[in-house]
């Protein structure tokens, strides 16, 4: 168990008090239900843009890593064969810098979110089973996110030759059919992967938590989320 489910796993335990041992869903009032689960979203948001925002948060982390896009792949292996490599590494570098750079936009406008919830929020969190939290944010957050992200992922991958060559190669393509969906420009696609990264960490604590929730040291967590399946 990670440090970060140790962390989310505490706050989770907010949501049931006493020392009864076995505990049904009927025993959460719906004070302590939302007060836990914002408690828990809080921290899980503020660890994932901890971990993400950073020089080397998406670039060094093999499961957010921003690859070329699909587009380019096969035209970047045709460059390093002629030795031209390095243009190509540039432009994944500056796609991951520019993702790195945006994250920490997320976290005010998140942790906002999980302050409005409702009642009916928290309750459908925590009874929605696995990846309820990540559907939540998604729901929330997902589009001012992107025209959050759009502006800084855009200024710093201008600065890449290779980011407007595909641009124009991209632009060229959609009109044609050949290219579609957020791959239309660097800038679109950098800031979706840039939001599926950030999804992706906060649905990991969410995860480790309802899969073995003993583990992170804390018996009522076991006992809240065993509440479930009785």
């Amino acid at each position: 168990m990670t440090a970060r489910s140790i962390t989310l796993a505490g706050l989770l335990g907010c949501l049931v008090l006493g020392p009864a041992f076995a505990l049904g869903l009927g025993d959460l009032t719906n004070q302590d239900a939302s007060r836990g689960i914002k408690g828990a979203l809080t921290e899980g948001v503020t660890s994932a843009v901890g971990r993400l925002g950073v020089p080397g948060g998406f670039l060094n982390n093999p499961k957010v890593k921003i690859p070329l896009p699909p587009a380019l792949d096969q035209l970047a292996t045709g460059m390093r064969l002629m030795g031209r490599g390095k243009d190509a590494d540039e432009l994944v570098v500056a796609m991951n810098r520019a993702a790195e750079q945006a994250v920490p936009e997320a976290k005010a406008l998140m942790i906002n979110a999980v302050k409005t919830m409702s009642v009916r929020d928290a309750k459908e969190i925590l009874t929605g089973g696995d990846g309820s939290v990540t559907r939540f944010f998604k729901a929330k957050t997902a589009a001012p996110l992107a025209s959050k992200f759009l502006p800084i992922v855009k200024k710093a991958t201008d600065r890449v030759g290779l980011a407007r060559k595909y641009n124009q190669f991209a632009g060229a393509g959609a009109k044609l059919g050949l290219v579609k969906g957020n791959a239309v420009n660097i800038e679109t696609y950098v800031t979706q992967k840039a939001l599926d990264g950030l999804y992706l960490e906060i649905g990991e604590e969410e995860h480790a938590i309802r899969k073995n929730p003993a583990a992170a040291g804390r018996a009522i967590v076991s006992r809240v989320f065993g509440a479930l399946h009785q």
